[in-house]
């Protein structure tokens, strides 16, 4: 993916004439951070909720800041539509939903050795009760 496709203020600062802090994020990536601090334990968002959430960007904008900055808040809450794991960290997210109990949908005979998927339909949080003033 291209920076080109992130939102302006989520692009890495390239302008030496400018200098930010090393420690400053982009707005729209502590915007992403924080509704994924939002999410509670056991539940999910995807990354196209979380766009639609804050009214800017779309999946591959949340999915690029999650994977440069989302090491920090609980990025096993942000996830595929698919309820597929995050591939090359399925085992740190397994353990995650394992932990906090989120919705997991059994995995076949046929697919031994396989994860399973989220329950989307169960584990998916749409920002109920306690993100009425989110702004």
């Amino acid at each position: 993916m291209s920076e080109e496709s992130l939102p302006h203020d989520a692009r890495p600062d390239c302008d030496d004439a400018h200098p930010k802090s090393a420690d400053a994020l982009p707005e729209y990536a502590e915007r992403v951070l924080e509704v994924a601090e939002l999410i509670p334990p056991g539940r999910v968002m995807t990354y196209g909720d979380v766009a639609e959430w804050l009214e800017e960007g779309g999946p591959r904008q949340v999915g690029r800041v999650m994977a440069l900055y989302g090491g920090a808040v609980p990025w096993w809450r942000v996830v595929r539509a698919d309820g597929v794991l995050l591939p090359g960290h399925e085992l740190r997210a397994f353990g995650h939903y394992r932990a906090e109990g989120t919705p997991l949908k059994e995995v076949s005979r046929a697919a031994e050795g396989h994860l399973p998927r989220l329950d989307m339909r169960r584990a998916r949080w749409d920002g109920g009760e306690r993100a009425q003033g989110h702004t």
